[in-house]
């Protein structure tokens, strides 16, 4: 059994709030989740700037549809204020490998770095 890590389970608790359409339709809530330094290399190739992922995702969420599909969700605290997350994602038929760096700020743990990698059904998801 693994031991309960209090701030990997905090920055769990974020990582799946920022995959809910409610919280990705509202630029305020995904800004509140955002390091200021944000920024993410997208499934699609594309880097992506913490202005331009929070106005996309507010023109593109319908706050009523369905969540993505979370598996293997697992976290590792690489320093005290530094902690990673691994997971794979499925939505529309895309799966995705996920990796997310959260660094704790005097506003709390915000999400500094994201990264997504397309695989498919023929590809084993992430262990």
């Amino acid at each position: 059994m693994r031991e309960r890590v209090p701030e990997v389970e905090a920055v769990i608790e974020r990582e799946l709030a920022l995959l809910t359409p409610r919280i990705r339709s509202s630029p305020e809530q995904v800004g509140a989740l955002l390091h200021p330094e944000f920024h993410e290399f997208g499934a699609s190739g594309r880097h992506w700037s913490r202005a331009a992922i929070i106005a996309s995702l507010a023109a593109t969420t319908d706050p009523e549809g369905r969540p993505v599909t979370v598996s293997a969700m697992t976290g590792v605290r690489l320093a005290p204020d530094l902690v990673h997350l691994t997971y794979d994602t499925e939505y529309d038929g895309s799966r995705a490998h996920r990796s997310s760096l959260w660094r704790r700020t005097e506003a709390g743990w915000l999400l500094w770095f994201h990264q997504a990698t397309p695989f498919t059904r023929d590809q084993p998801a992430a262990r």
